[in-house]
C-alpha cells in the first residue's frame, strides 16, 4: 500500500486517491469525518513502499541531460529506482522515424552502466503502435503493485498534459515529477505534482546534427555512447 509523503508535508492527493481506490472507496467516510482536520497516521505496521519513477522518451540518443535529471529526481524525492522506458513510437512524434529499438536500448544500457538505481526497461519497445504513457503506467503498477509510482517529465510536457491520451487515468496511477526550468508550474486538480528546479543544455536534435556533420564525440554524451554511435554509424547523412 502507498505511504503518505515523509517530512511532515501532509497527505498528497495522489496518495489518498490510490489508497481509496485500493480499499474500494472505504476511505470516503474517513475523508468526510476528518475534513479540514490536520492529522497523521501511524503506518508503522505497513511496509515502506518502494519509490519507482518512470522516465519515458525516445532517447535518440540518451544524453547526459537525461541522466542528470533522473539523478536529481532520485536525490530530491528519495527514489529507489528510475526506470528508463524508450518508446517504440512517440505519440507526439509519429511523423519521425527514430533509430532502431536495439540501438536506443543499448545506448541506454551503456549510459546507465554502474548506476545501481537505474533500470533500462524495454516494455514499450515490445508493443505495437504509439507508446501511450497511461498504458505504460498501468502495466508498471500491475507489475509492482506495492510501489509508489512517479512519472518524470519537463515543464512543457506538464503544460501539454491535458492533451495527452487519458491524462486523468495516468494521474490516478502516478505522482508527477516536473522539472520547471525556472518557469512557474500551474497546479492541476486531481494531479499530484512535485516541482523540481533543473535543466540541462543537452538536446538530442543538436547532438544528431553535430554527428551528421562528422563530429565523432560530443560533450553531452557518455564516451561509451559516443563509441556505439560511431561504430554503428548512427545519425549519418543520407547518401
Amino acid at each position: 500500500m502507498d505511504q503518505p509523503p515523509a517530512g511532515g508535508r501532509g497527505i498528497s492527493p495522489g496518495w489518498t486517491a490510490r489508497v481509496n481506490a485500493r480499499l474500494g472507496g472505504k476511505c470516503a467516510m474517513l475523508d468526510r469525518q476528518l475534513a479540514g482536520v490536520h492529522f497523521s497516521l501511524d503506518l508503522a505496521f505497513m511496509p515502506t513502499p518502494r519509490k519507482i519513477a518512470l522516465f519515458g522518451g525516445t532517447f535518440d540518443p540518451v544524453h547526459l541531460g537525461h541522466i542528470q535529471l533522473a539523478q536529481t529526481a532520485r536525490e530530491k524525492l528519495g527514489l529507489d529506482e528510475v526506470r528508463f522506458l524508450p518508446c517504440r513510437i512517440s505519440p507526439h512524434k509519429q511523423d519521425s522515424i527514430p533509430s532502431s529499438p536495439g540501438d536506443r536500448l543499448e545506448m541506454l544500457r551503456l549510459a546507465t552502466d554502474g548506476l545501481t538505481w537505474a533500470v533500462v526497461d524495454d516494455f514499450e519497445l515490445g508493443r505495437e503502435g504509439p507508446s501511450y504513457s497511461w498504458q505504460t503506467a498501468e502495466a508498471m503498477t500491475a507489475r509492482f503493485p506495492q510501489a509508489w509510482m512517479f512519472w518524470i517529465m519537463g515543464g512543457d510536457q506538464w503544460d501539454a498534459l491535458p492533451k495527452w491520451e487519458q491524462p486523468e487515468r495516468l494521474a490516478s496511477l502516478v505522482d508527477f515529477i516536473v522539472f520547471s526550468r525556472g518557469k512557474p508550474l500551474q497546479p492541476r486538480k486531481g494531479f499530484a505534482m512535485h516541482a523540481l528546479e533543473g535543466e540541462h543544455p543537452a538536446s538530442a536534435t543538436t547532438i544528431r546534427e553535430a554527428i551528421s556533420r562528422g563530429q565523432r564525440e560530443h560533450q553531452w554524451l557518455a564516451p561509451a555512447v559516443s563509441r556505439w554511435i560511431y561504430e554503428h554509424r548512427l545519425y549519418q547523412p543520407v547518401q
